[in-house]
């Protein structure tokens, strides 16, 4: 095998330009899958990180009265269901569910700062839970602690948005907000720790990027009856231990959430439902990997040509040394001797084209993502299939004329020269 290897690194090296003329369609095949299989993989990342963010792995898990969002103000006449802490205690020991955190919410409420108003934002009631599970983290004073639940303490969290748009960068410390005409001292700012613009496609979107672009003021959930007078839905969100456990993790937290609504006796048309993100992800990345396998086959075509420009050459080759081939059958060489060499030569020929063809695809998978913008991600499986595959193109198309060269007559071969 060694020697088959170096007769055929040889045979290639002797006929440079012939070699690189046959590689070329094999080349152009490989480099063109490498870097629409890259474009897949980039563009596929890009539609996740859009959807859900920065690797936050978070599902939201909101109330629903039929077919519509319930809110604490929508005017419906009847009672919203309460979550139980033994509930919320088993949502934290499913699997795949690193911790979880349920809130109270409002927008568009009254809250003043002087006879400044802050309107557009949102007002969440939070447990101990939220800053960590939905990513904060506190950039300036405290965080609250644990006697503000128990004692119903009137203090709030800001996050920076809150600070440039209600405080116009002042220091926000000890300042009195007045929410619904009750005073609230804010204790502490609060940041994203990891920022990102998400992608907005329709008015949905950017609705929902508007309520935490203008601000977030967080109370805790204790002290959320002093300016609400009544009841209000609880929602939840959890944080999956991987972004691909995140529809199986929010689907059982939200079954747990409704298991206290399905065991009431009258139908209140209540129930919990989990913000299916992953499923957005795959539809979106189905519908750009369809379109992507379709170029996937046409520039397959190109490794179709070169696989016959390598059986042309190949049959050439053997025409070229039939006086070599009879010489060797002469002094004893087997029919399976003179048939590995030549499947060898093919199969080294194309796997030279597979190497550079990845180099050239990766090559040329960061020109475009430079050029157009459109990120992409190298497959290491792709690259040892590609290599693989172009061996195989050899094989294939090497074998036809490995048989005609192990099947000639010695003496015919001898005469021939």
């Amino acid at each position: 095998m060694l020697e088959n290897i170096r007769l055929a690194f040889q045979g290639i090296w002797s006929h440079k330009m012939r070699s690189f003329l046959t590689m070329l369609g094999i080349i152009i095949g490989i480099a063109s899958i490498i870097s629409i299989v890259s474009t897949i993989k980039g563009t596929s990342e890009q539609i996740k990180e859009d959807l859900i963010g920065a690797g936050n792995n978070t599902v939201t898990i909101t109330l629903y009265e039929g077919d519509y969002e319930y809110y604490g103000d929508s005017g419906s006449d009847k009672a919203p269901p309460v979550i139980l802490q033994e509930q919320k205690a088993q949502v934290l020991k499913q699997k795949h569910i690193e911790n979880a955190t349920f809130f109270y919410s409002r927008t568009y409420t009254d809250i003043y700062y002087g006879d400044t108003a802050f309107s557009g934002g949102s007002v969440l009631g939070i447990d101990e839970n939220y800053l960590d599970t939905c990513g904060y983290q506190v950039v300036l004073g405290r965080g609250f602690v644990e006697r503000d639940f128990t004692h119903f303490a009137k203090v709030i969290l800001i996050d920076t948005n809150v600070v440039e748009n209600l405080f116009l960068g002042e220091d926000p410390i000890g300042k009195v907000l007045e929410i619904r005409q009750e005073p609230f001292t804010v204790v502490g700012v609060v940041g994203r720790k990891d920022e990102y613009l998400p992608k907005m496609e329709n008015l949905s979107d950017y609705d929902t990027y508007s309520e935490t672009a203008v601000g977030t003021v967080m109370l805790p959930f204790k002290s959320w009856p002093i300016p609400f007078k009544f009841d209000e839905p609880q929602n939840a969100v959890i944080k999956a231990d991987s972004t691909d456990n995140m529809s199986t993790a929010g689907k059982s937290a939200a079954d747990i959430l409704n298991s206290n609504i399905d065991n009431r006796k009258n139908s209140t048309g209540f129930s919990y439902k989990a913000d299916d993100i992953m499923e957005q992800v795959r539809s979106m990345q189905r519908l750009s990997e369809s379109t992507s396998q379709q170029l996937i086959w046409i520039a397959s075509i190109s490794l179709l040509v070169g696989g016959i420009g390598v059986m042309n050459i190949m049959l050439v080759s053997v025409t070229e040394r039939t006086g070599e081939i009879g010489l060797k059958k002469a002094i004893g060489a087997r029919k399976s001797t003179i048939l590995g060499q030549f499947l060898t030569e093919a199969s080294v020929l194309t796997s030279i084209g597979g190497i550079i063809g990845v180099v050239t695809g990766i090559g040329l998978s960061s020109v475009v993502s430079r050029v157009t913008g459109t990120p992409s991600a190298i497959s290491v499986p792709a690259i040892i299939f590609s290599v693989f595959f172009s061996m195989l193109i050899g094989l294939v198309f090497g074998f036809l004329p490995s048989v005609k060269a192990a099947n000639l007559n010695p003496i015919d071969a001898l005469r021939s020269e």
